[in-house]
């Protein structure tokens, strides 16, 4: 990355913050001069629109994941994400909207001199803070190695002093992050403070609210999924690492999910909200697949996910690849139309479709099949039809001859909202079986994105030694874990 992009923050602790760039290197007026906390609010606030939008120029794997399907504009249902430069703008929520507030937020902490009457506390209040920042960068590498590949890591992020970054292997950077978070999980101190002198951080917090407690679940359950997702590529580490996870403490409950709750008001609205209706565009439908799965399935959760057509009572979905006349076709459901409906971090659901992989690979965790009821369940629940998930149970029970196909099927259609996470799900399980889009340019559904252009162009050495090292820039290429 050649040039290092900040965003500038207004706004107070109590709201969200709105952001525009600026390069520190030219301006001496960087809003890094502010407290910690606001930095970590912008953080939290991008972190949750990259993960939760639908803009086609950013994140499309609502389309890949065939959840959703394209009316006019069909290029990036088939897989074209070139024209609009879409791993550019990934690199730019993470790398620069995300980490390097979070890095500048550590600057900003460390350098703290507390006043007399808190020189006390401040080492435990110091510890919480630093702790929580770092799961936060945590969480956002691992998003990076999850869809890139090998990634810059030990080199980037350092704020002008390095501009051309070299590439880490994603296998080593999981490691680092494993041995990071847990860490970070050790250093929290729940009996001590988070806020300093001059700096609410509990305020500031959008996701816990400054919740100690809070944040060492989310750190197990974060260390959980690093876990799982490398249960195939180096199964010692992975179940090492999930065993001291879930004996640690994991999310038991939906009142342990990591949220952000949006607004009412632009711009802290819903990104999806933001792209459906706030935009007056009619850009989505949803996608065949899945909602002739669960048409089939009688799946009560279908009148959450989508619209009816018209008066018809039907939920129809159009060919992925295809272009749709939006009326002809479910537009996605009243929470896409919501501005305050909360950005998903990870959930319980999540966590509990990991735990019953935990219970199925190493016999850890709990019973499979009712950790496996317990993710359906906690499912419909957050969709509000917990009266139906017993039945539907039933009619879809977990099968441990193939836990597989029963994991990888049902977390495909209960991550519906978590299209990220929904991805990691169908490459490491691979179920359900996904048909490439009618005219794809590749022959498979896309299991890694392309690096960014703008690499290529200004840190060409080093991207290209990436590209090489992991089998060739391609969007067929299967990073590390993805082994089976």
């Amino acid at each position: 990355m050649k040039k290092i992009i900040v965003p500038i923050l207004i706004g107070t602790l109590t709201l969200f913050t709105s952001c525009a760039s600026d390069d520190i290197n030219l301006d001496p007026h960087s809003a890094y001069t502010t407290i910690p906390s606001t930095l970590v609010t912008n953080a939290q606030k991008e972190l949750s629109d990259y993960v939760n939008t639908c803009n086609v120029n950013e994140n499309n794997f609502r389309l890949t994941m065939q959840y959703w399907q394209e009316t006019t504009y069909v290029e990036e249902s088939n897989y074209n994400f070139t024209n609009r430069n879409v791993s550019n703008q990934i690199y730019l929520d993470n790398y620069v909207n995300v980490l390097n507030s979070l890095v500048k937020a550590k600057e900003l902490i460390n350098a703290y001199q507390p006043v007399p009457s808190e020189v006390n506390d401040w080492p435990k209040i110091k510890q919480n803070q630093l702790a929580i920042v770092d799961i936060l960068q945590v969480y956002t590498y691992q998003i990076l190695v999850d869809t890139f590949g090998n990634i810059p890591y030990s080199q980037a992020n350092q704020l002008g002093s390095n501009v051309a970054p070299a590439y880490d292997d994603g296998a080593g950077v999981y490691a680092n992050l494993i041995t990071r978070l847990q860490q970070d999980i050790a250093n929290i101190d729940t009996g001590g403070g988070i806020n300093s002198a001059s700096d609410d951080f509990s305020s500031a917090d959008k996701f816990y609210s400054g919740s100690l407690s809070g944040w060492k679940t989310f750190g197990n359950s974060l260390l959980l999924k690093l876990g799982i997702a490398i249960a195939d590529s180096n199964p010692s580490l992975a179940q090492q690492t999930s065993a001291t996870a879930i004996n640690n403490g994991v999310m038991t409950s939906s009142s342990d999910d990591c949220k952000l709750q949006y607004l009412s008001g632009s711009p802290n609205w819903n990104p999806v909200y933001e792209n459906v209706k706030a935009s007056n565009r009619n850009d989505f439908v949803g996608g065949k697949p899945l909602i002739d799965y669960m048409n089939a399935n009688n799946d009560s959760r279908i009148s959450r996910y989508f619209k009816t057509v018209g008066t018809t009572g039907n939920y129809i979905g159009q060919a992925i690849g295809q272009p749709a006349a939006f009326a002809n076709f479910s537009a996605p459901g009243n929470f896409a139309y919501t501005a305050t409906t909360p950005g998903i971090i990870m959930n319980y659901t999540e966590v509990a479709f990991y735990l019953t992989e935990a219970s199925a690979r190493w016999g850890i965790g709990g019973s499979a099949a009712v950790n496996y009821a317990n993710a359906i369940t906690s499912s419909f629940t957050d969709w509000g039809a917990t009266s139906d998930a017993a039945a539907y149970i039933v009619t879809h029970p977990y099968n441990p001859s193939n836990w597989k196909q029963s994991v990888g099927q049902q977390a495909w259609v209960a991550m519906y909202n978590q299209p990220l996470t929904s991805w990691n799900f169908w490459r490491r399980l691979d179920y359900p079986v996904l048909q490439p889009a009618s005219a794809a340019t590749i022959s498979s559904v896309p299991v890694r994105m392309n690096y960014p252009a703008s690499e290529y162009q200004t840190n060409g050495a080093n991207v290209s030694a990436a590209a090489s090292a992991i089998g060739g820039d391609l969007l067929t290429t299967k990073i590390f874990w993805d082994k089976q």
